[in-house]
């Protein structure tokens, strides 16, 4: 008896298929080589965080015998099941491609060696930079009766040692010991070249020490080291409403974040029996355990090509980004901003413009209040030095810091104490909801009266991921958003009575109603026999009910088009369910970030910016906001942007009934990579 085919796509199946895309560009030998080499990286840096979070999640509903099935049909058993097995197949994969790059790498001249094929010369380089730079920073642990198994830090790189005394004779106690790999040091160690000889060689860190390792254990004889690398549960528990002090809070569970549990062990494969159960039985680690061929960790794939001097020829043609030409029109950006409103397609448009806003209204003696969001920053902000200097000059600034930002929490309490040091007022958001809308409002004086000029974003207000994702962002003076701006502030950072919306919807009190009118209005029209469209781009698609309002559209002959990154759980295609609706992933150079719907509403377009994702975790639990794009000309620019995207046909995969995804394109078709064309920004934005 065939099994009845579920209605939803699972998220983590799905997860898991959207990083195989990743892989794929890895693989695709139409990628500039040292590009490949980066998807490689960012392979192993996406495993390592699902690993950390969502397979942590799963591995504590298992222990906790949890056996209730998710909307998708899966238990936790089953689902932990499921996901090793394809992950396993993934990283079986990803090391098969890392040695073909390895060896086109080669070919360009660009070589990873091992040390017992340097020459003598190359060999006395690194012994010197062993005994000189490694050496002084290593500490070599052991573990025996009177020395406990020492705390080993997640997705740290360590060797495992086993030592013996006398190696000839046989009874000898093997002893178990291990080194830290130091992250302090770069993970590549390049080497002289040779004579006559244009090849830029290296050798890995673990390699160097492993070379050397009978210096660390005087008078015992080491016959076994193999590198290891554990992941822990990296998801923070944090009670706040029992927390005096949320920075506080967050701050404590940073650092017992170093003790989560193990969640998955990533050996050398060949270690020794001995050493494997050892690692086994002290991490208490069952069944998530990878045997990897090739070194652990790919992920410093991307500074070593960032770094690797020269081979243009192997990467992107650099792209520099625009600055938009409306600003370029006047020194003045208000005057600019109070005429029309400015929309920006980064990495096509510079991210600048962003900061010189904000540092022209620091200076500006008729803004009185500048008020913002920061989720993620980059490590150089332009943005927190400019909210600094407005502080300093005596502006009412606001500044909504989310601290659970995960992973940048430390960099985020960092800027939270510089800006409080500056004079701005810092707030950590509500009980409960992290902020992860993207605005900015600033209120100027204006003959005699006050105004109100606001940005707001798909992405974060960070220059760096500016610059290597795709995002929209808006500026505008329009009154109405204006207004609605200074509502959410106001929810956020003191005590407000539910606000009635003008032109926003905000999480988590309407945004999800809010598109649900939407939805609903086009299945209306659909029924009375009117042309109802709906396009929507996200990160992710995984709420339940959403997904169920989309098949209900469906059904009644909406035309659906959804461009979906990542985490897809609808399942298109289903007779009578799902059959008018279409899903594409687009995986490229740059990392596709933009939230944008637009909606037909019988001939009256609509197009909305959002910061959520379709997530229950952002339609219920984070302040999140979706905001309408009023000017005719700009709704058009971003209709074309989308058109874009559904025209694609060189990085886009279409999202199948199985669950899995083929390429667009036929052979007959005329190649469309969308990434490329919007970096000509008249192509989208109409520019003469």
């Amino acid at each position: 008896m065939t099994k009845q085919i579920s209605q939803y796509v699972n998220r983590d199946l799905s997860w898991i298929e959207f990083n195989r895309r990743v892989l794929e560009e890895a693989q695709d030998e139409r990628n500039p080589l040292l590009e490949r080499a980066k998807f490689l990286s960012i392979v192993s840096s996406n495993l390592d965080e699902f690993m950390s979070v969502r397979v942590a999640g799963i591995q504590d509903q298992k222990r906790a015998g949890l056996t209730k099935t998710d909307f998708t049909g899966y238990t936790p058993a089953g689902l932990w099941k499921r996901i090793i097995k394809r992950a396993t197949s993934m990283v079986s994969d990803q090391y098969s491609t890392f040695r073909d790059v390895v060896r086109s790498l080669e070919k360009e001249n660009v070589v990873i060696n091992k040390i017992k094929d340097l020459n003598e010369t190359q060999k006395k380089a690194v012994s010197d930079y062993f005994h000189e730079i490694v050496y002084p920073v290593l500490t070599p642990m052991a573990v025996d009766r009177s020395r406990p198994f020492p705390l080993v830090h997640t997705k740290e790189l360590y060797l495992a040692v086993l030592l013996k005394r006398d190696l000839k004779a046989e009874e000898e106690e093997t002893l178990f010991a291990i080194v830290q790999v130091p992250s302090i040091l770069t993970r590549y160690v390049p080497v002289p070249g040779r004579l006559n000889n244009k090849k830029q060689e290296f050798v890995l860190l673990e390699d160097v020490i492993e070379q050397f390792i009978d210096t660390l254990f005087n008078g015992y004889a080491p016959f076994s080291v193999h590198p290891f690398r554990l992941t822990r549960n990296a998801d923070l528990t944090i009670n706040e409403e029992g927390a005096e002090d949320l920075l506080e809070q967050i701050e404590k569970e940073l650092r017992r974040r170093r003790w989560g549990n193990p969640v998955r062990l990533e050996v050398a494969k060949g270690m020794h029996p001995i050493a494997l159960e050892t690692l086994r039985e002290e991490l208490e680690i069952e069944d998530n355990l990878f045997e990897i061929n090739g070194p652990l960790d790919l992920s410093f794939l991307l500074r070593f090509v960032n770094s690797l001097p020269g081979h243009d020829n192997l990467r992107y043609e650099k792209l520099e980004p625009a600055y938009p030409r409306e600003f370029d029109e006047s020194d003045d950006m208000f005057e600019v901003i109070r005429n029309r409103d400015v929309l920006m397609y980064h990495p096509y448009e510079s991210f600048e413009a962003v900061n010189d806003f904000v540092l022209q209204s620091a200076y500006d003696p008729e803004v009185l209040a500048i008020k913002m969001t920061l989720y993620r920053v980059s490590g150089q902000s332009a943005l927190v030095q400019a909210l600094a200097k407005a502080a300093e000059a005596g502006k009412q600034v606001t500044v909504v810091v989310e601290l659970r930002a995960r992973f940048d929490e430390e960099r985020n309490i960092a800027w939270a104490r510089q800006l409080e040091k500056a004079g701005c007022h810092v707030v950590y958001g509500l009980v409960g909801l992290k902020t992860h809308a993207k605005i900015l409002l600033v209120v100027r004086r204006e003959q005699g009266t006050l105004r109100r000029y606001v940005h707001v974003g798909t992405g974060n207000y960070n220059d760096n991921t500016a610059t290597l994702y795709t995002d929209i962002g808006l500026f505008t003076s329009h009154p109405t958003i204006g207004g609605d701006a200074s509502a959410l502030f106001n929810e956020v950072t003191g005590y407000s009575s539910p606000y009635e919306w003008k032109a926003f919807g905000v999480a988590p009190t309407d945004l999800k109603d809010k598109l649900y009118r939407l939805i609903d209005r086009e299945r209306i029209n659909a029924k009375a026999g009117r042309k109802a469209h709906i396009i929507a781009k996200m990160n992710s698609l995984s709420n339940q009910e959403m997904i169920d309002k989309l098949y209900e559209a469906s059904a009644a002959g909406v035309k659906i088009e959804l461009i979906v990154r990542g985490v897809c759980c609808l399942r298109p295609g289903l007779a009578g369910r799902s059959d008018n609706i279409k899903v594409i992933s687009i995986v490229d150079r740059y990392l596709e970030h933009a939230r944008v719907m637009y909606f037909h509403n019988n001939g009256e377009e609509e197009v909305y910016l959002s910061s959520a994702d379709w997530m229950t975790r952002n339609l219920l639990k984070r302040i999140e906001l979706i905001c309408p794009v009023f000017d005719p000309d700009l709704r058009n620019m971003l209709i074309k942007m989308l058109k874009l995207n559904l025209n694609d046909n060189v990085k886009a995969r279409e999202l199948k009934p199985s669950g899995l995804y083929e390429h667009v394109r036929k052979e007959s078709d005329k190649p469309f990579r969308s990434q490329f064309e919007a970096g000509h920004i008249p192509y989208w934005k109409g520019h003469v």
